[in-house]
């Protein structure tokens, strides 16, 4: 399937493999490359070093593209654009828009951009500022999300930007690809579709609670960090929305002090980091704590199983994921359809 996002970045489908932290590592990104995908490595849990030594794991995997998601605001961004530079990583995405002069410092090094947004006006942003696509993720989408829904946010985004739109949120199967073709974006990007795979590296356990997740079961949540979070309902997403907040403040410091362990993050850039993320938010101190180490309680689930310990970032298209192929199954059973329900539509105009 040709489209510009194939076009632009060299895959043989329009799907992009999300970089979700403690998820997206060298295996499910070489095997979502592999299947013809754009797999997203994800470096904000990694150190500048790992970052490097992931980079070149997923290319000893694979000869597909790939990329690796960044954080824009991280007080380190320079240097881990720099590393994608010199290994000639192909696509750098961002979760938060990225400035004028990186996106400058990427192109000029041949590497294509594309950050994520929420917004309209976010879109239009990052455009103006020479973006080579975006990721637009309606409110349907796992993590830190909107409250606008994809099938709205998806067509105001086309028609505001003339770069290619990669819709995000709520997609799994060849339907929504046909679905958000029509809409006018390039393709499409999937998160919990591809964590629940079997290539992905997330305890079996911590899959089955997804698995057997309805869409009710799939919450949005300010206790985690302050900002709306989606993700799956469990026993520590209550206890946060019951904690007062010395409770909260005491939970944030012990954690943060992991997370600087395992980021190789000084406290400075810890504090800078916190300090941006509650610039023009009404985030309380023990949030800000909590933003900057939500990567722990991420990796309590993602990487240590432990679910009572741990969030687990979700789409809602969880509640209707009932297995796990490999990511080569995956994307053959998505274009499969996706190519049953164009020939459906083409014969439904036929007979007019």
């Amino acid at each position: 399937m040709d489209t510009a996002l194939t076009r632009l970045v060299g895959v043989r489908h329009p799907v992009v493999q999300t970089g979700m932290g403690w998820v997206a590592g060298p295996r499910l990104v070489s095997a979502a490359a592999n299947a013809g995908a754009l797999g997203i490595l994800a470096s904000a849990t990694m150190t500048p070093g790992r970052l490097r030594e992931a980079i070149r794991e997923v290319g000893s995997r694979t000869d597909a593209p790939f990329g690796v998601n960044l954080r824009a605001d991280a007080g380190d961004a320079g240097d881990r654009v720099r590393i994608i530079v010199e290994e000639g990583v192909r696509v750098a995405s961002f979760a938060l828009a990225p400035s004028r002069e990186l996106i400058a410092e990427l192109k000029a090094a041949g590497v294509v951009v594309i950050p994520s947004v929420g917004a309209r006006r976010h879109a239009e942003k990052v455009a103006g500022w020479g973006a080579d696509a975006v990721i637009v993720q309606g409110g349907e989408g796992g993590g830190h999300t909107g409250e606008v829904a994809t099938t709205v946010l998806l067509p105001q985004v086309v028609d505001a930007v003339d770069i290619p739109v990669v819709a995000a949120g709520g997609f799994h199967d060849g339907r929504g690809l046909v679905a958000a073709l029509a809409y006018g974006a390039a393709g499409i990007a999937m998160g919990t579709r591809f964590l629940l795979t079997s290539d992905s590296k997330v305890p079996d356990a911590v899959k089955a609670r997804y698995l057997a997740a309805t869409v009710k079961d799939v919450t949005v949540t300010r206790a985690v960090d302050g900002l709306p979070h989606r993700m799956l309902r469990t026993e520590l997403v209550d206890a946060l929305e019951r904690s007062g907040r010395t409770t909260a403040l005491l939970r944030a410091v012990r954690r943060a002090a992991g997370f600087r362990k395992l980021s190789g993050l000084s406290r400075r850039q810890m504090v800078r980091d916190g300090l941006a993320m509650k610039h023009g938010k009404d985030l309380s101190w023990s949030q800000v704590l909590l933003a900057v180490n939500t990567p722990m309680l991420l990796r309590s689930a993602m990487v240590d199983g432990r679910t009572d310990l741990g969030v687990m970032a979700s789409g809602q298209v969880a509640g209707v994921i009932d297995d796990l192929p490999s990511c080569a199954e995956l994307m053959d059973r998505i274009m499969t359809e996706a190519e049953e329900v164009l020939k459906s539509l083409e014969a439904l105009r036929a007979v007019r």
